[in-house]
């Protein structure tokens, strides 16, 4: 199937895997390139730093770094979660390029990124893992990793985490949708993008099920917990707190896309 100029394939998967596209956004948002690459003195808004406000206030996060990688892991999800659905239900995918994907920090999703034109790419693991992978998340790692220090091998596995969950998601929906074929190849694009050089050795894939080898910092937030496929059974120093659901992504604040649930 050919990708059509709407993405309207990915309409019934729901707002995580939806992209808004062929057209521009509703009013001047910035593209992804520019949160990327956004360094001081800032001549505009910075969405980045804007994004992780509002998700640390959400959260009552306890400081900069953990909203950064909630706030990173809700990004990737999304990125993933697109790429996978047009890989699976098309064999397909769209140029991602971040000049070209615009972003509302302020938004949930679908409204939050805008395509303004959908330009086919191959739908193999590798077309794949340069849309997300390298277009996307090398160059927000980077960002975060100058401003909040966030450790980089946290980012792997929130990469990781991110892209499981995705293929974790499509896979529940093709299956009861009569669609084996398309859960079939979210479970091997899965497989083989988890065997990337980015994201090699952040877990272990069982099936769909992931278990990452490294933690996202939700159990510092005050009310968290672990998640579903945590390298901690419990929150470190405080194992009176409850576990998550297994949905494996931390819950995002209104204003925000959820993760896909496992």
């Amino acid at each position: 199937m050919d990708l059509d100029p709407r993405l309207a394939a990915l309409r019934p998967l729901g707002g995580f895997f939806v992209l808004r596209a062929s057209g521009p956004p509703p009013r001047p948002l910035p593209p992804l390139a520019e949160a990327y690459g956004a360094k001081p003195p800032w001549t505009r808004p910075d969405p980045l730093a804007f994004r992780v406000r509002k998700v640390g206030a959400a959260l009552g996060a306890p400081e900069p770094r953990v909203a950064a990688s909630v706030a990173h892991q809700g990004l990737a999800a999304r990125l993933w979660s697109a790429a996978l659905g047009c890989a699976a239900l098309y064999g397909r995918i769209p140029d991602l390029d971040p000049r070209l994907l615009h972003w509302d920090p302020d938004a949930a999703a679908p409204d939050d990124l805008w395509l303004t034109e959908v330009r086919p790419l191959p739908g193999d693991a590798d077309a794949v893992a340069d849309a997300v992978l390298r277009a996307h998340l090398e160059p927000l790692g980077t960002a975060l990793r100058a401003r909040y220090r966030v450790a980089a091998g946290l980012l792997r596995g929130n990469a990781a985490s991110a892209l499981a969950g995705a293929a974790r998601e499509l896979d529940r929906w093709a299956r009861a949708h009569g669609r084996p074929d398309a859960a079939a190849r979210a479970r091997g694009l899965a497989a083989e993008l988890l065997g990337h050089p980015l994201l090699a050795g952040t877990g272990t894939l069982t099936g769909t099920a992931f278990r990452r080898r490294s933690c996202c910092l939700y159990y510092r937030v005050p009310g968290g917990g672990v998640c579903g496929d945590c390298c901690f059974p419990a929150p470190p120093a405080a194992p009176a707190r409850s576990a998550r659901s297994p949905a494996g992504h931390p819950p995002a604040p209104p204003s925000s896309p959820r993760a896909p649930s496992g």
